[in-house]
């Protein structure tokens, strides 16, 4: 089925009438209008605190992310009435879910409010805009990737992936995943495009939580996007097994240390392994590499099994951090789109501040792991917030967890029937922003 084309979707008449009671224009940004376009990417630049971008730097951004709907609020009595005051963009993408399945989600990426204009329900106006014209086009889910964690639990939005950060002492750590049949060749880094996208494509429906990358994303990491800083300290490795078929890769930049050159750091900025042989040799790969004390990585699974790999894993320090925020906006076509490790028929009540979600459904697995979601009037098994729906859509964290915590409620036999319905083979995992 063709995904909807969210820049052919009007604006929100809700979010533009409360912006203009604020003397403030909600507008769609015009994909043939440059200087549009440049505006719209320095707001964007000023918002998360990066560098402001060149004229080529904001046509080549603006090319990379045509295929989204880009929306600007301008204050037409400001000083520079052109480039607006907040930014948000967004595009139906694909989430991969529980079940080796993807569905169609509201993505929403490149949210900013100038620090000159706080407090005044434009985040609300442009969040909530987002939500409603997801849920109109008939978009189930939403997402996004968060800089602050304290903004989005307000919309309906809770954490469904976490992601970790690790900092690994090469020497004391060691390695004991042994050595894997196959070959490590260097890739330029111009070449390492469609590499790193035809690999991404191979394995993200395993991952719930992954999404669909772009070509803009991958041409950062091989750091030949413009703007790219130092680009030569950034190395690109593929690993092909004994039978010479293309399984994984790394992108990773190294710093040397001023007073050892034996001790330099390797930072990895992306690592995609198609098996489990591939994700040993990538990882043996630059934990033994040469002139290397100090390996970090990124946005790697809670349940990684790297430290299996490590001899001494107290040699590696480890952090966890939430990641992808989802949002349910259509409570039968969310939890119909993904598979079910058990089987059972579970009454969830839903409750939702905004709408979208609110009801009681009834939710039936069959053997097969296939769903049926219906709204009943039948006495709810379990009762959350639409929050809580979001964190569990996942199986990223158990229903009994969130009880609690406080965020559902629901006898014992049922609420440990939920955890295993909604429990999956893996930890939901994303390994980039979007």
């Amino acid at each position: 089925m063709a995904r909807t084309d969210a820049r052919t979707l009007p604006l929100d008449e809700i979010s533009t009438a409360a912006l203009a009671q604020r003397a403030l224009l909600y507008r769609l940004v015009d994909p043939a209008d440059p200087e549009a376009l440049r505006a719209y990417s320095t707001a964007e630049a000023r918002g998360f605190l990066g560098e402001e971008p060149t004229d080529d730097e904001a046509r080549e951004f603006g090319e990379s992310i045509g295929y989204r709907r880009r929306i600007g609020v301008y204050d037409e009595a400001g000083l520079d009435p052109q480039v607006p005051v907040a930014t948000v963009n967004s595009w139906v993408g694909e989430l991969s879910v529980p079940g080796d399945r993807v569905t169609p989600f509201w993505a929403i990426s490149g949210v900013t409010v100038s620090p000159a204009r706080r407090r005044r329900g434009i985040a609300r106006a442009m969040l909530e805009g987002e939500l409603r014209t997801a849920r109109d086009a008939g978009v189930a889910v939403a997402g996004l990737t968060v800089s602050e964690a304290t903004i989005y639990g307000r919309f309906g939005f809770a954490p469904a992936v976490e992601a970790t950060t690790w900092d690994i002492d090469t020497r004391r750590a060691g390695w004991r995943g042994g050595d894997v049949p196959g070959s490590f060749d260097y890739v330029r880094r111009e070449e390492a495009v469609a590499l790193l996208e035809d690999l991404h494509e191979r394995v993200r429906v395993t991952r719930p939580g992954d999404v669909d990358g772009w070509t803009g994303r991958w041409r950062q990491f091989a750091m030949i996007a413009g703007g790219s800083k130092e680009p030569g300290r950034t190395r690109v490795v593929r690993y092909a097994d004994a039978e010479g078929v293309v399984r994984g890769a790394v992108v990773y930049r190294l710093t040397e240390d001023p007073a050892d050159m034996a001790r330099h750091t390797l930072d990895i900025t992306y690592l995609v392994a198609d098996g489990d042989e591939a994700y040993r040799a990538l990882w043996g790969f630059v934990l033994r590499h040469d002139l290397v004390s100090r390996v970090r990585a990124s946005l790697r699974s809670v349940d990684e099994p790297l430290p299996w790999l490590l001899a001494d894993r107290r040699g590696a320090h480890v952090s966890v951090h939430d990641h992808e925020w989802l949002r349910i906006l259509d409570v039968p076509g969310a939890l119909a789109g993904r598979g079910y490790a058990a089987a059972g028929t579970h009454v969830i009540a839903v409750s939702d501040p905004l709408g979208f979600a609110e009801g009681t459904w009834m939710l039936e697995i069959g053997t097969d792991g296939e769903a049926r979601v219906t709204p009943t009037d039948a006495t709810p098994q379990v009762s959350m917030p639409v929050a809580s729906l979001a964190a569990l859509y996942l199986g990223g964290v158990h229903a009994a967890t969130l009880r609690s915590a406080g965020q559902l409620t629901g006898e014992d036999d049922a609420v440990r029937a939920l955890s295993r319905a909604f429990s999956g083979d893996t930890a939901p995992a994303l390994g980039i922003w979007y």
